[in-house]
């Protein structure tokens, strides 16, 4: 039996104020989406937030200086998405730009292991000798799975796009 699908329509913001030279659908789809002006679709390194708001940054960044000067085996696990191949590629060539040689990364199957970093895939990091797990467009949520590495001695950090819930 044939399955009937019913497309919702969002209704678009009359009020946006794009410009005038985008294509009527793009303009209709950021309208649809909460755009309201051209200065939320402006994308550059000056609208980012300091990185100083980072939360656990300073944290962060002494656990990598210590795991580069000793050597330690980091994994960075990604996800299989286009900003999550980007953010692994980069944070991989980045990392050995900065002299880190002991580094590889893991993205695992969402369909096989689910999404982010369950105590599947950090299983996975330990069998290919993770000493620290980074994880890039995941991990916010991963609970269960940030747990999991802890009690295998495996410190975790999350890098995520998504809004923090809970502090682990």
């Amino acid at each position: 039996m044939k399955q009937q699908r019913q497309l919702r329509r969002r209704e678009a913001d009359e009020t946006a104020e794009l410009p005038a030279d985008l294509p009527p659908l793009l303009r209709r789809l950021y309208a649809s989406r909460g755009v309201r002006s051209a200065r939320e679709l402006e994308r550059s390194v000056k609208g980012m937030l300091p990185w100083q708001q980072l939360s656990g940054i300073d944290n962060a960044v002494e656990i990598l200086y210590n795991a580069f000067r000793e050597g330690t085996r980091i994994i960075v696990v990604g996800d299989f998405d286009a900003d999550g191949a980007t953010s692994t590629a980069l944070s991989v060539l980045g990392m050995r730009a900065l002299g880190c040689d002991n580094i590889s990364y893991l993205v695992p199957n969402r369909f096989e292991d689910g999404y982010g970093l369950s105590p599947e895939v950090v299983d996975q990091a330990k069998a290919r000798g993770a000493q620290l797990i980074v994880t890039v467009d995941n991990g916010i949520s991963s609970h269960a799975g940030v747990a999991h590495a802890k009690t295998l001695g495996i410190p975790v950090i999350v890098t995520d796009v998504n809004r923090q819930q809970v502090t682990y």
